[in-house]
């Protein structure tokens, strides 16, 4: 039987955004200032922060960004990005996580989606 590779497979967004361990690229870096600047009880949409960064399209990037972040270390507010169709969306410490952090906050959640989000452009 042919041994297994213990290497991890890599997408190539990871390879472009982590070029070493530690070292995250420039859009990255973009995406966690704007991220940090959310204020409590505020959020923004995955489409907002990509916007705002520059690059209108790139939701699912920041979505992967915040996603791989290590926001524990370096007091990013991830749980404060959203989906545009207000939909509490996916945090690497689980969603129950994230809508608690929400609510806690003082934002209205409201069958898992967040209630009065007003459209920012």
């Amino acid at each position: 039987m042919p041994k297994k590779s213990s290497k991890k497979q890599t997408t190539s967004f990871q390879r472009r955004a982590y070029k070493s361990k530690g070292d995250i690229s420039d859009f990255a870096k973009i995406c966690y200032q704007i991220v940090k600047k959310i204020p409590k009880g505020k959020v923004l949409t995955y489409k907002q922060v990509a916007k705002l960064a520059g690059s209108p399209r790139a939701w699912r990037a920041v979505g992967n960004i915040l996603n791989k972040s290590a926001s524990w270390r370096i007091k990013i507010p991830c749980h404060r990005v959203i989906g545009s169709d207000g939909k509490i969306g996916g945090y690497n410490k689980g969603t129950k996580k994230k809508a608690y952090l929400l609510k806690r906050e003082g934002v209205v959640i409201w069958n898992g989606r967040i209630c009065k989000l007003t459209k920012r452009r």
